[in-house]
């Protein structure tokens, strides 16, 4: 499951003792060689066009200190590169890597859409010791957004269910997913979700993990819960299909263990067949 590795360590100040890697982005793209799909190196970043104060820190990692910028969506790629989507990088980078270019375009995002206050339109500022633009003007602050959205996954005896949501990019299924509302709890939107999208009624929730999901800014906070009652009846400005899949059924195309999604389907079928084997 994608990631941050145990050994990043996340910094706001720019350090000078290490060679930078300069993650550029361009809106959702990454600035990588043709060749390797790997990022851009300096050299190249150098003569991108990106002014020193739009430089933000990220992190250090095997030694190497990572930061991140934004360049206009006008902005050509150099000979011997290209800008490539996030997504489209799974699979073809090291997962470790892409977990702190996840982490840098959120950041680079944030910095982009926060160049003017939001209150008086004046240009902000970086604000010292934290991760916060800071309007000089009249004093409003910014942190980078992150947005919780609930993911759950129903089960009823062996079986599960799955859906495919009407937005999906890749057209896979997975389990529900919704963002949370203002004032609303994590499990308030668990139970208001699957109400929503495939009319039934859940209990028994449980935790099972979270995952940083940069697309752009979502924190996914996954649970399992049981089926209590009700027919599946989709919302179908939201959901494609929806069914219940048990242990003897054909799966359907699923979200890849990339995500928290395709660990939390392979949690349960693993789980099924490890007590169908008793």
């Amino acid at each position: 499951m994608l990631k941050t590795p145990d050994q990043f360590t996340p910094l706001i100040k720019a350090v000078d003792h290490l060679v930078p890697v300069t993650l550029v982005f361009r809106g959702d793209e990454l600035l990588v060689h043709e060749s390797d799909l790997s990022p851009a190196d300096e050299s190249t970043c150098a003569v991108i066009g990106f002014r020193a104060p739009d430089l933000h820190s990220v992190g250090i990692w095997n030694e190497k200190y990572f930061r991140t910028t934004w360049i206009e969506r006008d902005t050509a790629a150099p000979p011997g590169h290209q800008f490539k989507k996030l997504r489209a990088l799974f699979g073809a980078l090291d997962e470790q890597l892409l977990a702190i270019a996840g982490r840098a375009y959120q950041i680079a995002e944030w910095a982009r859409t926060h160049r003017y206050c939001g209150a008086c339109a004046s240009v902000m500022a970086k604000a010292d010791g934290e991760r916060c633009m800071r309007c000089p003007s009249c004093g409003m602050t910014a942190y980078p957004r992150i947005s919780p959205a609930m993911m759950v996954l129903i089960r009823k005896g062996d079986a599960m269910l799955l859906a495919r949501n009407v937005a999906s990019p890749t057209g896979r299924f997975s389990a529900l997913a919704g963002f949370l509302e203002a004032g609303e709890s994590i499990e308030e939107a668990v139970h208001r979700e699957v109400m929503e999208e495939v009319g039934l009624q859940v209990h028994k929730l449980r935790y099972f993990g979270s995952q940083s999901w940069s697309f752009p800014h979502s924190l996914m906070i996954a649970f399992t819960a049981e089926y209590l009652a009700g027919e599946i009846s989709v919302d179908p400005s939201e959901i494609a299909e929806a069914a219940w899949y048990g242990p003897s059924d054909a799966l359907p195309e699923y979200a890849s263990e990339i995500s928290i999604a395709g660990a939390l389907i392979n949690a349960h079928l693993a789980t099924v067949r490890h007590s169908s084997s008793f």
